[in-house]
């Protein structure tokens, strides 16, 4: 995995703006309306192509597939990066109606740690009014039933992730990209499902461990940087009703973590980075849980980089964590630098501003500026494409004042001059 040796690295957590065209193929594709499959498959090749080239083009160092191959059929959609799974594993059963996991409250107790329902989250019945008025600008994208893992959970996306794999190198090959990333839901993620079939829930992640691992495997045998995307390490939170201490939330979180790194057992570490997020829906999150709550939890999954939120406004200040916490050695941070939160485009200068934050508390070697989240399907394309210009802008600043300022004595002196400094004013009196 490269490190930020010579100029801060940029990179992004994964979805990128689909194409109209893509979109309408993989809509064609869920809905069952004729489509050749090699129409398809040149369709979602193109795009491939395209969105590693226009990446390349605008600067970002680390690329990824955009998520292209995870079928997204609207402009707007929050799950396509845990609903691609559904697809990919057998077991399961698609009801035509919600499940019980989608609308069933279920209630914790001491002891007894469960997720409620999706509709049942903490925050969003705080703001029940705010999330039902469609004019207010909360959205969550349509949520289709989720499965009922009906029988035991196998692995079936050999297909898919060979085609993803080939069109990602293809493209990384033609734009002349070293290294770029895929990513892959993470058990604790993908076994939030109904089950019927395994005694606990624990087995249940378990066999999605055992399962996923196989698109694992196949990511890093192709040479890619494997991104692992587990929100639920951070999102579950909200989904235990009522809150639980946070010591529970923690044993709770390290059933999944001790899963997932059984999952990627034997894959060498430095090839794989793991995604924390509270969850990329536009709405309060007033029931995050705080980084400092967490960060030891993501610091146990076993992967060389951990990327996560810090430029949204509920989680911009929590950069201060880094003070009290050691990143362990050779190890790395993707901290998010612009946000899918917000239609309003960083500027350079704030983007510059918050990897010195970063750099000057865990070394500037060791961040790679990132999004908060994926982009795609959260904000219109022409947004996400100025954010990711911005993102590169910014750390080419920030590059400027870590490399040129190495030998300054002082973290303080690496932060940019006071704007009445910039413009040319000096002390008064």
């Amino acid at each position: 995995m490269q490190a930020s040796h010579d100029h801060i690295l940029t990179s992004h957590v994964g979805s990128l703006p689909r194409p109209d065209g893509l979109i309408a193929a993989h809509r064609a594709h869920e809905t069952g309306e004729p489509i050749e499959q090699a129409t398809f498959q040149r369709t979602l090749r193109e795009a491939v192509a395209e969105v590693v080239r226009r990446q390349r083009e605008i600067g970002i160092d680390v690329p990824g597939d955009g998520e292209f191959g995870k079928p997204m059929a609207t402009r707007v959609q929050y799950g396509s990066w845990w609903r691609y799974s559904w697809g990919r594993l057998g077991g399961l059963d698609f009801p035509t109606a919600p499940s019980p996991f989608d609308t069933t409250p279920r209630r914790s107790r001491p002891g007894d740690v469960v997720l409620t329902s999706f509709a049942d989250r903490r925050d969003r019945s705080r703001f029940a009014a705010a999330y039902l008025d469609p004019e207010c600008g909360i959205t969550t994208g349509p949520r289709p039933p989720a499965p009922v893992c009906v029988g035991p959970i196998t692995y079936i996306g050999h297909g898919a992730i060979a085609a993803d794999i080939a069109n990602f190198k293809a493209a990384m090959q033609a734009a002349g990209i070293q290294e770029g990333f895929m990513s892959a839901v993470a058990p604790g993620s993908a076994s939030r499902i109904a089950n019927s079939y395994y005694k606990t829930e624990e087995e249940l992640l378990y066999a999605c461990a055992d399962a996923m691992r196989e698109e694992y495997q196949a990511i890093v045998d192709a040479g890619l940087i494997l991104q692992l995307d587990d929100p639920a390490i951070a999102e579950n939170w909200d989904m235990i009703n009522p809150a639980p201490t946070v010591e529970e939330y923690r044993r709770f979180s390290m059933v999944r973590v001790e899963a997932l790194n059984h999952a990627v057992r034997g894959l060498p570490e430095d090839r794989i980075r793991f995604h924390l997020c509270w969850g990329s829906w536009h709405g309060p999150h007033t029931t995050d849980i705080p980084m400092q709550d967490i960060v030891g939890v993501m610091l146990a999954v076993n992967a060389g980089a951990y990327s996560f939120e810090a430029g949204n406004v509920r989680h911009e200040h929590e950069w201060k964590v880094w003070h009290e916490v050691k990143l362990p050695d050779h190890r790395l941070i993707l901290p998010g630098i612009v946000s899918h939160a917000t239609n309003v485009v960083e500027h350079p200068e704030l983007v510059a501003e918050r990897i010195l934050r970063f750099a000057n508390l865990v070394g500037r070697e060791r961040v790679i500026a990132s999004t908060d989240c994926g982009l795609g399907g959260r904000i219109h394309p022409d947004i996400a494409w100025a954010k990711l210009a911005a993102l590169v802008q910014g750390a080419a600043l920030a590059s400027k004042r870590l490399w040129a300022s190495s030998q300054r004595s002082h973290p303080a002196d690496l932060l940019p001059p006071p704007a009445d400094a910039r413009a040319g004013g000096g002390a008064r009196g």
